[in-house]
């Protein structure tokens, strides 16, 4: 499972010295750069959230490495680009045999030849668990072999399979903390569960919520709440779409809660980030789920609306409150910046070609410029009318290409936000 050139990665940093800092990594579905109140949503609750933004840094050019999820999960588990990973589109895609251009033959789940952050991070000493979502295994039969389990992770809690929606069955979390049968909080349950029995060893906790993800099911208290909140000129303005931002929240303050409880808050890193943007439509049509205003569009799109997500990090000691990166990052950059902070002063990453750059310079001093460019490739149709593209972001620049018919456009993102004036 693991690569020969992860063997040389010593043993586990810190150990001689002070116990390594924990990893909570928590990332949302579908959730659009404003959906957060501190990143712009004039509708959704997210006290929580912005409280995190408060006490850490805020990444205001943040992107996930493709516009649908599973190869943006594929990036953060090995730092290295959906293209040279070959994972191209969400897990199993989408056949559309009369469309103008053919598919590519991809690589439907996460090959083992790939070292996975969990992996990397076994070697240096941690536990790792993932909750809730993975998607990077293959189709059946074949599932058991791709599992979290099969890639470094010691414990796994998915989505159960007796939950239809959001929803599970009446008493199913009866032992559970939260005594809710809402399946945002039967997962905040066993990651918890997780943090309480692993508060004595470096652990990295790997959060993939299903939230705010369709199908669009609210907890019924929280969508009442939200219905008598509604007012008509709301950018955002779904109530049972702002109920789920709202329990992702919740969640998120409990496990917040939790660690400072623990005594754990001072040596544990939280990051929260998005697997790419809001959904703003299907099959050509407006679904009046969210929005991603001022970015043009939203998943499984061409333009900034797919793939500049919300992300915020926390590490005490090292990032200021309060404090503001206007630095572009991308999700490939966070098995880099795991590694180099679990390993300590050992900053060498010897394993296969890692795409990322580590964030620990921006994360000392936000104003760090990186000289580098970030990239796109979706060779794929979407169910929201978007098809093939390539893009490249070059400092305030951003070019794209459509496949089908090699259309270029560029646009100048420091005055243009929306790409509304093509350049080309």
């Amino acid at each position: 499972m693991l690569t020969s050139a992860l063997c040389v990665l010593g043993p586990p940093c810190a150990a001689n010295a002070s116990k390594p800092p924990n990893i909570v990594f928590l990332l949302a579905d579908d959730l659009g750069w404003t959906g957060l109140q501190c990143f712009g949503s004039d509708f959704y609750e997210t006290p929580n959230l912005d409280q995190l933004a408060a006490a850490g840094t805020k990444f205001t050019h943040a992107y996930a490495a493709c516009t649908v999820c599973s190869p943006t999960r594929a990036s953060i588990m090995t730092g290295k680009y959906p293209a040279r990973l070959h994972l191209t589109d969400f897990i199993a895609g989408q056949n559309r045999p009369y469309a103008k251009m053919k598919i590519p033959d991809w690589t439907q789940h996460l090959e083992h030849k790939h070292t996975t952050i969990a992996e990397a991070l076994k070697q240096n000493g941690y536990v790792s668990a993932i909750i809730g979502k993975w998607h990077l295994a293959p189709r059946p039969p074949n599932v058991e072999a791709g599992n979290p389990n099969r890639h470094g992770f010691a414990i796994q809690h998915l989505k159960p399979k007796e939950s239809r929606g959001y929803s599970l069955p009446q008493g199913f979390n009866k032992e559970g903390k939260s005594k809710s049968d809402y399946l945002t909080d039967y997962l905040t349950d066993k990651a918890l569960e997780v943090i309480e029995d692993h508060k004595d060893k470096p652990f990295f906790l790997y959060f993939a919520y299903n939230t705010p993800h369709t199908p669009i099911q609210g907890r019924a208290d929280l969508v009442e709440y939200f219905k008598g909140k509604l007012q008509p000129q709301m950018i955002h303005n779904n109530a049972t779409y702002a109920a789920m931002v709202k329990s992702l929240d919740q969640s998120v303050g409990r496990i917040l809660a939790s660690l400072k409880t623990l005594g754990l808050d001072k040596n544990t890193i939280v990051i929260f980030t998005s697997d790419n943007g809001g959904l703003t439509q299907r099959y050509g049509k407006q679904d009046g789920f969210t929005e991603n205003i001022p970015l043009r569009r939203g998943k499984g799109s061409a333009f900034e609306g797919g793939v500049r997500v919300p992300t915020i990090i926390r590490w005490p000691g090292v990032t200021k409150p309060g404090t503001q990166c206007d630095t572009p990052i991308i999700s490939t950059d966070f098995f880099p910046t795991l590694l180099e902070i679990s390993r300590g002063d050992r900053k060498e990453h010897p394993i296969e070609h890692l795409d990322g750059q580590s964030l620990v310079p921006l994360l000392k001093t936000p104003s760090t410029l990186f000289d580098r460019d970030l990239f796109w490739h979706y060779p794929h149709y979407h169910a929201g009318g978007d098809g093939p593209y390539s893009a490249v972001r070059s400092g305030q620049w951003r070019l794209i290409e459509f496949l089908e018919n090699s259309q270029i456009e560029l646009y100048n993102l420091e005055n243009d936000l929306g790409e509304k004036v093509d350049l080309t």
